[in-house]
C-alpha cells in the first residue's frame, strides 16, 4: 500500500495547527513568520542526485552546479545519461571527485534495482532510511530529505540539519545553539508531526529576525 504523500500545503497547516494547540513556543513562531511552503519535489532518480548534487552546499550553488550537469547529460538525470558521462565530464560540471563517486553509485544502485526506488513509496518509514543509506554516498540527512520532500512523510526529524538544529533552538528559546542530541531528545515529544515542525524551523530560520 502507497503512503500517501502528507507534506502538501494544508497538510503541513492541519500538523502545524495540532502542535500549537498545545506547545505555546510553536503558536509563537507561527504568529511571528507564518507557515511555511511545501517544498515538494518529483519522486525519481533526479531528486536524488540533485540532493547529492547539493550536499553540503548553498542552495544557490548547488543550483548552479545542477543546472550545468543537466547540460552536460543535455536530458533528463536519468541512471544511464549519468552513466554515459566521463568522470572528466562531469567534473567539468562541477562537482567534486567523491560526488562523481557518489552519483555513479547511486546510478548503478537504480540501474541494478540494488535500491528500489518504485518500492519505497510502499515501505515504512526506517525501511525507506535503510535503503537509501544502503547506497554510498547517501547517510541519514539525504534519506531525511527524500523522505520529506520527494515521498512526504510525516514525521521525519532532520536532527543532523545545521539550520533545524539552529531554528528549533530559536523557536524554544534556548540560550545556546542545541546539538543533535537535545534536539533528538526534545523532538520526540512533536511526533508524529515532526516532518512539518522540521519546515517551520528551516522557516523560522531564514525568516525571523535575531
Amino acid at each position: 500500500m502507497t503512503v500517501r504523500f502528507a507534506l502538501t500545503e494544508s497538510g503541513i497547516r492541519r500538523a502545524l495547527d495540532a502542535l500549537s494547540q498545545d506547545h505555546t513556543p510553536i503558536e509563537a513562531a507561527l504568529s511571528q513568520v507564518g507557515y511555511p511552503a511545501s517544498r515538494r519535489r518529483d519522486h525519481s532518480f533526479a531528486s536524488l542526485a540533485r540532493i547529492i548534487i547539493g550536499q553540503q552546499l548553498s542552495t544557490k550553488a548547488a543550483a548552479t552546479i545542477t543546472t550545468r550537469v543537466q547540460a552536460a547529460v543535455g536530458a533528463e538525470l536519468t541512471p544511464s545519461s549519468v552513466l554515459s558521462l566521463s568522470p572528466e565530464a562531469l567534473r567539468a560540471a562541477g562537482l567534486s571527485r567523491q560526488k562523481i563517486g557518489y552519483l555513479q553509485a547511486l546510478s548503478e544502485a537504480v540501474a541494478s534495482n540494488a535500491l528500489p526506488l518504485e518500492q519505497l513509496p510502499r515501505l515504512g518509514d526506517d525501511e525507506v532510511e535503510s535503503a537509501i543509506t544502503g547506497v554510498r554516498g547517501l547517510g541519514r540527512w539525504s534519506a531525511h530529505m527524500y523522505m520529506m520532500f520527494a515521498l512526504g512523510r510525516p514525521d521525519v526529524w532532520p536532527s543532523g540539519d545545521l539550520a533545524v538544529r539552529v531554528g528549533f533552538g530559536r523557536i524554544m528559546a534556548w540560550s545556546e545553539r542545541p546539538d543533535e542530541k537535545k534536539v533528538i531528545a526534545h523532538g520526540a515529544v512533536f511526533s508524529p508531526h515532526r516532518s512539518a515542525l522540521a519546515l517551520l524551523c528551516w522557516h523560522f530560520y531564514s525568516e525571523a529576525p535575531l
